[in-house]
């Protein structure tokens, strides 16, 4: 009884932990967007973070932040 206790405490404790670790995204993640000229039909008429963003929220089903949207335009040579 005692070992299985202390076994459901640990699987309780793993799970808690691996929700509260954010993901972060890495730098080859992100869609391409050099090449792109921003609020063209190319870009579907967006700036070019919003692109990044709708792109990677279509490949990933998460949202990312503005500025990560800006930091990852930037690391590829826009803006």
């Amino acid at each position: 009884m005692r070992k299985l206790l202390i076994g459901v405490i640990v699987a309780v404790l793993a799970a808690v932990g691996m929700m509260a670790m954010p993901q972060q995204a890495q730098a080859q993640d992100y869609p391409s967007v050099s090449g792109l000229t921003a609020f063209t039909p190319e870009a579907n008429f967006m700036s070019l973070a919003g692109y990044l963003r709708w792109k990677y929220l279509q490949n990933t089903g998460r949202w990312i932040s503005r500025e990560e949207a800006v930091q990852a335009v930037k690391s590829q040579g826009g803006m």
